[in-house]
C-alpha cells in the first residue's frame, strides 16, 4: 500500500472546509482521493455525479487529487485503491467522538488502513454542508463558504 489517503464523504455540497482538508492533506500524502459516496441517512441535495463533477472542477489543476464515486465500505474502497490512510477533518468535539468511533470500527475491519485526523482551521469550524445547503435552498449567498471554482449558479442549475 502506498502513501495515498482517501478522503471520504457525501460532500453535498463540497465546502471550503472540505477543500482545506484536501489541500492540507497534500502536504502529508503523495495523493489524495476524494471518495464521494451516498449517505443513506441524509436526503440528497445534489446528484452524486454532479458532486463528483463540481469537486473535479475545484481540483482540475492539481494532478495529485482524484475524485471518484464509490459504494460499499470505505475500508474496502481503500484496499481496492491501494490507499493506506483515511483522511478526516474535525471541526468540533462532537465530530471527534463520531469520527473516533468510525475510525476504530474501520481499524477493526482492516488494520492496514490508518485514520488521520486534521483539525479544521478555527475560522471554518462553523461551516458544514448542511448549513450551506440550507443557505442555498433559501436563496442566500453561500459563496464565501464554497470553493472559488464553484458558484451558487453551478449548484442550483445542476440541483436534483
Amino acid at each position: 500500500m502506498k502513501n495515498i489517503a482517501v478522503f471520504p464523504g457525501s460532500f453535498d455540497p463540497f465546502t471550503i472546509g472540505h477543500e482545506e482538508i484536501v489541500t492540507r492533506g497534500l502536504r502529508l500524502f503523495e495523493r489524495v482521493v476524494v471518495a464521494v459516496g451516498e449517505n443513506a441517512g441524509k436526503r440528497e441535495f445534489l446528484d452524486i455525479t454532479v458532486r463528483v463533477s463540481l469537486i473535479r472542477k475545484v481540483f482540475r489543476d492539481e494532478p495529485r487529487v482524484s475524485v471518484e464515486q464509490y459504494t460499499g465500505l470505505t475500508v474496502d474502497y481503500c484496499e481496492r485503491t491501494g490507499a493506506s490512510f483515511l483522511l478526516r477533518g474535525l471541526r468540533t468535539a462532537a465530530d471527534f467522538e463520531y469520527e473516533r468511533a468510525v475510525g476504530q470500527i474501520n481499524r477493526a475491519m482492516n488494520a492496514r488502513v490508518e485514520t488521520v485526523f486534521l483539525l479544521t482551521s478555527p475560522q471554518r469550524t462553523f461551516i458544514s454542508s448542511s448549513i450551506v445547503k440550507d443557505i442555498l435552498l433559501n436563496g442566500g449567498d453561500a459563496s464565501s463558504f464554497l470553493p472559488s471554482h464553484v458558484t451558487r449558479e453551478d449548484i442550483m442549475r445542476k440541483r436534483t
